[in-house]
């Protein structure tokens, strides 16, 4: 189906934080998948674990009892305020899964009426119906039908409207991303996520983070909410969790997956032997302190550069936003066009983003020297910009 506006590149092979197309072109890739691949490309460990697990089991669905699971869902659970864990093969099934959990929460503390979710304006949560509905991004709901009932919008930022929200007597959740990534690399205040779950604590109200693009050490922590000293009661992760392998899950405490009991959800895929073998080797990396350490320090010299970069083209560079190597650079010229001339002029890629900005994913163990040379082509592209707009 022709729903793709993909980039005139066909890549053929990857290693670390390079891709190489079919006419053998090499690009710095600060794209890593949209924030997925983030031990890089061909990671020697995530190989080895796909290779080892493909010898021995593929498939067996979830009728049976499937050890990765365990071992994946203990390693998740000692390092998060989770108690429990619903494996799934994508971040859109895993906040639908997080979607479905709180309101089975109220419902099992028989209070059915509570089934109202907010959710922000330039939030992303996925393409299913109860993801592109919480999310209400007009370019993803127009054309598939009435607004689903129950859920409602809040403009990110406006306190009173959210105070509102939590005081709404039919409330079931909250759900935001911590640090949006496609609306535009907003970063909700510390403060802000500390008020929220007071509130929640005070009516009631569920907390749903949605943390597949932020999550995942991505922020300098291994989750983003870290940072606000506070936990969620339900949190939605994927991307880099599989390393560029599919695989989501569904985190949540004891007490808010209550109403979860048997059959009251499935998958067939979610969860599978491939799945979790390449999903314990990449957490077992990404949760490492080298890896936290790593992406605190090219995260610190890369925001440095690029506010620099933003003093030196301010016909170009509006803002940088974002935090860890979830970084954003608002523009003056189209974010689409400066994605092909980055590209194309200092092969460099880089990922869009709402605002008109471009997105800085790199992977998490990338080194001083290839963010030096990030920093380098993204301000060729800046120079190649200039005379663009000039022109």
């Amino acid at each position: 189906m022709g729903v793709y506006n993909r980039a005139p590149l066909e890549v053929e092979r990857g290693q670390g934080v390079r891709l190489w197309s079919a006419d053998g072109t090499e690009y710095l890739d600060c794209v890593s998948g949209i924030s997925t691949n983030a031990l890089g490309h061909a990671n020697p460990k995530l190989v080895a674990a796909l290779k080892a697990q493909a010898d021995k089991l593929w498939h067996v669905s979830n009728i049976f009892k499937i050890p990765g699971q365990d071992a994946l869902a203990d390693d998740l659970c000692a390092k998060s305020f989770a108690d429990v864990v619903f494996f799934t093969n994508s971040g859109t099934e895993a906040v639908e899964c997080a979607l479905k959990t709180a309101r089975k929460f109220h419902v099992a503390n028989g209070q059915p009426e509570r089934i109202d979710i907010y959710g922000f304006d330039g939030s992303f949560h996925g393409r299913t119906y109860g993801a592109i509905n919480a999310a209400a991004n007009p370019s993803y709901t127009e054309g598939f039908g009435p607004k689903m009932e129950g859920f409602h919008q809040l403009v990110w930022g406006d306190k009173e409207a959210l105070t509102a929200a939590f005081e709404n007597p039919n409330t079931a959740a909250i759900i935001l991303e911590p640090v949006q990534g496609e609306g535009g690399c907003r970063a909700t205040p510390d403060a802000d996520l500390r008020w929220m779950r007071e509130m929640a604590d005070q009516y009631g109200v569920l907390i749903i983070f949605d943390e597949v693009q932020c999550g995942m050490g991505r922020t300098g922590k291994l989750w983003a909410h870290e940072w606000a000293g506070m936990t969620p009661d339900i949190m939605a992760v994927a991307k880099a969790l599989g390393g560029g392998f599919p695989i989501g899950a569904c985190l949540s405490t004891a007490e808010a997956a209550k109403g979860m009991t048997v059959g009251a959800h499935g998958s067939t895929f979610g969860g599978n032997p491939l799945a979790m073998a390449v999903g314990k080797a990449a957490f077992d990396e990404v949760s490492s302190d080298a890896i936290l350490n790593n992406v605190n320090e090219v995260a610190g010299y890369l925001k440095q550069q690029l506010h620099g970069l933003a003093e030196r083209f301010p016909d170009v560079i509006v803002e940088v936003r974002g935090k860890g190597l979830l970084l954003g650079v608002k523009l003056v010229p189209n974010n689409r066009e400066f994605m092909g001339w980055a590209r194309d002029e200092a092969k460099l890629l880089v990922a869009g983003g709402g605002d008109n900005l471009v997105r800085i994913l790199p992977p998490l163990n990338i080194t001083l020297d290839e963010a030096r040379e990030a920093v380098e082509k993204f301000e060729t592209a800046c120079e190649f910009a200039r005379a663009k707009m000039a022109g």
